[in-house]
């Protein structure tokens, strides 16, 4: 404290936000920022640092006195970037992508500049207006039912991301069933969800206090999609209601991060329904897909759900966080998690006449998210992010007709939207364990090389490759040069491994 107190002047004013010196030093990062974005082909995609990089360089303690902006950024540049695994690289294809753009971006800073914490309407009417407005916009966009609408008889709220989404609705459905079921025995409630759900289901459902012997994952096959089975379903919920165990909820995929695979919502909700459960539809990736007509038929039967959820920020441009939830019964969920304590009561409030998002959602104070939806409907419009993402499915397409027409892969789950799932399986003799090996090396070396950022994932046993085309800035030259890049690689693989069969 000494040395602070000797280099530091009893006079000097300390202004964390200086008008002027903000507009110098925002309009430098910008600047950084448009170069950055520009450059982003010249880093690797995925990071090539070694654990512990980055503590190695940085000091152990905060400075004392204030360091240069120029500095400052000298060190993002120099110590920060090479840590990054570049998630706007048009060569990411790996996991789904986190979408950004221009409007995106700008709603973000809008967002940031108003800090509005809009727990309550009062706190701030714009955000929590704006955010009814935007929601029941993209409802219509996805063709909703009126019921998921505030102009109707449900609503809809910005959660940060589907594993809040999901953790909510499941609250506000144990609560309905053990106060349906006149029992506080939590153990005896069971929730239903595919073998290929997140495993955000599992997480959540261990928070609300679902018992892990009681969370059921139905098997799925790849002769069915990997969707998941009204008969296999039914077969479940009865088993489980012999023994005592009260049914609760299900949750259903409109795209598992897997495969993307879809599960009949119509069908499987029939079931739930019979049985009286809370039925959730996860759309995280896919559900985006559904502004375009072609894709709309994944929702049939979306009239029959409790709730919805799908994030923007995957394939809408939005910007990570933002997962946006519709449900049929509002109140459903404000029981369950309404708080009202004496410093947040207000007229308003008390007279019921205003939606309060704290009563929605896990914590008390959220951000003015809003604005970036708001931006990039009004900045794109419908058609302009409906040829986004028809844009991103054809480039898939393409992608699946090159591995198609090499003799060396084959495709392992027919594609839907914009995921490829496929594997190099150059001779059935290899056996499934030697082919999952050369798998793995070529996903290993596509990824070493700092070209190209994949992922894989396993199903039905099978060891699968991912090509997720989605990442704002890609093109088609981006997937052609991935594919020129995969058959290099396995060129390279079936030279050394054709001569070490051969040897065996």
């Amino acid at each position: 404290m000494g040395r602070i107190e000797s280099n530091i002047s009893q006079n000097s004013h300390f202004s964390p936000l200086n008008p002027q010196e903000f507009r110098k030093q925002a309009h430098e990062m910008v600047d950084f920022i448009a170069d950055y974005f520009q450059n982003i082909e010249t880093y690797p995609v995925l990071s090539q640092v070694q654990p512990g990089y980055l503590q190695a360089k940085l000091p152990e303690n905060p400075p004392d006195l204030p360091e240069p902006f120029e500095t400052i950024m000298k060190d993002v540049q120099k110590q920060i970037i090479p840590g990054m695994t570049h998630w706007l690289s048009p060569n990411f294809f790996a996991f789904f992508p986190s979408t950004v753009s221009t409007a995106g971006f700008l709603g973000e800073m809008l967002c940031t500049c108003f800090n509005s914490v809009g727990f309550n309407w009062l706190a701030s009417p714009a955000a929590t207006e704006l955010e009814m407005t935007v929601i029941d916009w993209l409802a219509g966009m996805l063709k909703l039912p009126e019921s998921f609408t505030f102009k109707g008889s449900g609503g809809g709220v910005i959660q940060n991301t589907t594993s809040e989404a999901i953790l909510v609705t499941l609250i506000a459905a144990r609560d309905k069933a053990l106060t349906v079921v006149e029992t506080d025995d939590v153990n005896k409630l069971v929730v239903y969800a595919s073998d290929q759900t997140h495993s955000t289901f599992t997480k959540a459902c261990k928070i609300a206090g679902i018992s892990a012997r009681n969370i059921r994952s139905i098997p799925t096959t790849l002769t069915g999609g990997f969707s998941l089975s009204p008969f296999e379903l039914r077969k479940a919920v009865e088993a489980d209601l012999a023994v005592g165990l009260v049914p609760v909820y299900l949750c259903l995929n409109l795209g598992t991060t897997s495969t993307t695979a879809v599960d009949p919502i119509e069908p499987l909700a029939r079931v739930a329904k019979e049985h009286g459960m809370w039925v959730h539809v996860d759309a995280a990736y896919a559900g985006s897909a559904c502004i375009c007509p072609e894709f709309r038929h994944h929702l049939n039967g979306i009239e029959r759900v409790d709730s919805l959820s799908l994030s923007p920020h995957k394939w809408l441009l939005s910007f990570l966080d933002c997962c946006c939830l519709w449900v049929q019964n509002p109140n459903a969920i404000v029981k369950a998690l309404s708080t009202n304590p004496e410093y947040l009561r207000n007229k308003q409030s008390e007279a019921d006449s205003v939606v309060d998002f704290k009563d929605w959602q896990l914590g008390t104070g959220r951000r003015f998210k809003s604005l970036r939806l708001w931006l990039i409907f009004r900045s794109y419009g419908v058609v302009n992010l409906q040829a986004h993402i028809r844009s991103d499915v054809r480039m898939a397409k393409m992608f699946e007709g090159f591995v198609r027409s090499d003799p060396r892969f084959e495709i392992v789950v027919p594609r839907q939207f914009g995921l490829v799932c496929f594997r190099m399986n150059p001779n059935e003799n290899y056996g499934s364990d030697y082919t999952e090996m050369l798998n793995r090396k070529l996903l290993d070396w596509i990824n070493s090389t700092g070209r190209v950022y994949m992922t894989h994932t396993k199903v039905g046993g099978v060891y699968v490759l991912r090509f997720a085309v989605g990442a704002t800035l890609t093109d088609e030259r981006h997937v052609i040069a991935a594919w020129k890049l995969i058959k290099e690689g396995a060129d390279a693989l079936l030279r050394t491994t054709v001569c070490a069969f051969t040897a065996l």
